[in-house]
């Protein structure tokens, strides 16, 4: 029987990083200082490729490989649209449909390099 503390740990830290996500998307505005044309949705990806990332070791000892994979690109994309619908109630926030896919896109880049870089024997338990 594995020891389920580590997925305790990487799961807590996963509901500590989507509720500051959570936090921030409350803000009616954040002090990111333009720098370059859509630099909003590199940070996007980059936030839910971190998202993925934390998703990916609070359950990897859960879920064989190609499932964890689909649930993990499933959740951040759902959280990211619900955060996205959640920013349309906020005054000065705005709901954008390119910020949903850069999340989409962001969790999806990070979970396919982690499935690839699995080692072979783990993706035949599937």
């Amino acid at each position: 029987m594995s020891n389920p503390l580590p997925g305790l740990f990487w799961a807590l830290l996963l509901f500590l990083y989507c509720s500051l996500i959570f936090f921030l998307s409350h803000q009616p505005a954040l002090p990111v200082p333009h720098v370059f044309d859509l630099q909003d949705k590199l940070i996007h990806g980059a936030a839910y490729g971190l998202m993925a990332g934390l998703f990916w070791r609070a359950f990897h000892p859960h879920l064989a490989v190609t499932k964890l994979a689909i649930v993990t690109v499933l959740f951040c994309s759902l959280y990211g649209f619900s955060d996205e619908w959640h920013q349309s109630f906020i005054e000065g926030r705005q709901a954008d449909v390119f910020d949903w896919l850069a999340d989409t896109l962001g969790a999806f880049l990070l979970t396919w390099m982690l499935y690839k870089w699995e080692p072979v024997r783990m993706k035949g338990d599937d």
